[in-house]
C-alpha cells in the first residue's frame, strides 16, 4: 500500500466524470511513450537498520560473493555456504569460512555474474529468499542491502505480500497492474535505491512459488501498466476504504500527475472494516484525520495498527482518548477489499481498474505503435 507516492492535486472535483475510460491519445502511442523498466533496485530489511547480515545459497545452487577484488563461492556441497557481513568503522567486514576481509561494499551474484536465488538473513530476526543480485554497503553505522531484481519478479513479490490466499484471480491481476505501474512510474524514491520493501513504497517479501496465484496473476498481466495522458501512473492502493475512496488533497498530500477521484466502493460501504484504539491525550493531540503524515508518525511510534486509517472519530473516556474508525490504509486509489468484491460479482481486472482509476488506459509498456 503506497503511503507517500506521487500524489496529485485535484483541480477537478472529488467525483469522477461520467463515462468509462478516456484515452487522451491512442493507446498504442501511449504505450510507446512509456519505457518498460526491466529491473528495479529495492532496499530490503530497511526497518531493521541491520548491523550484520548472513547470505547463503539455496540447496542445489551456488553463489559468488565479490569483495575488494576477491571472489568466494558459496555452495552447500563445498562445506562453505554462508557469508557473514558486518559493518565496522565505515567499512563492510566480510567473513567467509576462516577468511575475513574489509571492503567498501560486497556484491553477490550467481556463477555467471548474473542474478540468482539467494537467502538473506538478519541473524536471529528474519530470513527471506530473493532472486536477483545483492549489494551491501555501509551507511551511518548500519548496512544497506539492495536487491536488483527483474520487474516481474518484483511485481509478483508485492502481489504475494499484499494479498490473502482467498483473493480471486481478477482482483490479483488488478493489483499486479497497479503495482507494476508504480514500479515503472515511481523510481528513485530513495537516494541509494529506487524503492524500499515497506509500505512507504510497496510492501514486498520474498518471491512466491511459480504455481502460486500471485505468480499466475503477474504472468497473466505481464508488461501491462496504467497510463494517464501518455504517462504511467504511480498507482496508489489501499487495503480497505470507508465506502468512498479518498483524494490526496483530503489528507494533506502534495500534487502529482494523475488526478485521483473519490469513487464509490459498495463493498466497504456495506461491510466497513471497523477498528478501535485507545490513546493518551498527548498522543491524540497529534492526530488529525485530514493529515496522513500525523497518522503515520503516530503509527511509527506506537505500532502500524494503532490508527489503521484516516476515517475516525475521537472521544474522551476518563483519562484516555478512544479513537473509533473504519478502513485500513490511506484510502486512495484501488481498494483491495472492493476489488475482491467486484471480482466475486464477475468483474474483470480492466473493469476494476477503470472503476478505481477513472480516465486511465491499460497499455503494454514499451509497445511500439502500429505503422
Amino acid at each position: 500500500m503506497k503511503i507517500t507516492t506521487a500524489f496529485l492535486a485535484l483541480t477537478l472535483a472529488g467525483s469522477p466524470p461520467i463515462g468509462r475510460v478516456v484515452a487522451h491519445t491512442p493507446a498504442q502511442n501511449v504505450a510507446h511513450n512509456i519505457a518498460q523498466n526491466t529491473d528495479v533496485r529495492i532496499g530490503v530489511f530497511s526497518l531493521f537498520h541491520p548491523h550484520q547480515l548472513a547470505v547463503s545459497a539455496p540447496a542445489g545452487s551456488a553463489l559468488v560473493v565479490h569483495a575488494a577484488g576477491d571472489s568466494f563461492v558459496l555452495e552447500a556441497s563445498s562445506g562453505v555456504n554462508v557469508a557473514h557481513i558486518r559493518v565496522r568503522a565505515g567499512d563492510v567486514v566480510l567473513e567467509v569460512g576462516t577468511q575475513i576481509f574489509h571492503a567498501p561494499e560486497v556484491t553477490v551474484t550467481n556463477r555467471e555474474n548474473s542474478p540468482g536465488a539467494f537467502n538473506l538473513a538478519i541473524p536471529g530476526k528474519i530470513k527471506r529468499r530473493y532472486c536477483g543480485t545483492l549489494e551491501v554497503k555501509p551507511a551511518s553505522g548500519t548496512l544497506t542491502a539492495v536487491v536488483t531484481m527483474d520487474l516481474e519478479t518484483a511485481v509478483s513479490s508485492v502481489v504475494a505480500a499484499e494479498s490473502t490466499p482467498d483473493t480471486l484471480s481478477e482482483a490479483l491481476k488488478s493489483l499486479a497492474v497497479a503495482s507494476r505501474s508504480y514500479f515503472v512510474a515511481g523510481k528513485r524514491r530513495h537516494h541509494d535505491f529506487d524503492f524500499c520493501d515497506t509500505t512507504h513504497c510497496q510492501f514486498l517479501r520474498e518471491v512466491p512459488a511459480t504455481d502460486s496465484a500471485a505468480a499466475k496473476a503477474t504472468i497473466a498481466t505481464r508488461g501491462l501498466v496504467m497510463a494517464y495522458q501518455s504517462h504511467a501512473v504511480a498507482a496508489m492502493y489501499t487495503r480497505s476504504c470507508s465506502g468512498r475512496t479518498r483524494i490526496p488533497a483530503e489528507l494533506g498530500l502534495p500534487p502529482a500527475s494523475y488526478p485521483y477521484y473519490s469513487v464509490d466502493c459498495k463493498y466497504c460501504r456495506q461491510h466497513p472494516a471497523r477498528w478501535r484504539t485507545r490513546l493518551s491525550a498527548e498522543d491524540a493531540a497529534t492526530l488529525r484525520s485530514s493529515n496522513e503524515s500525523s497518522r503515520l508518525a503516530l503509527d511509527r511510534r506506537l505500532g502500524w495498527n494503532t490508527v489503521p486509517s484516516n476515517t475516525f472519530i475521537v472521544r474522551k473516556e476518563g483519562e484516555q482518548i478512544v479513537v473509533r474508525g473504519v478502513g485500513q490504509g490511506h484510502g486512495i486509489g484501488l481498494c483491495q477489499a472492493g476489488a475482491g468484491a467486484m471480482a466475486k460479482e464477475g468483474a474483470d481486472f480492466h473493469e476494476i481498474l477503470a472503476h478505481y482509476y477513472p480516465n486511465t488506459v491499460v497499455v503494454t509498456a514499451g509497445a511500439a505503435p502500429p505503422r
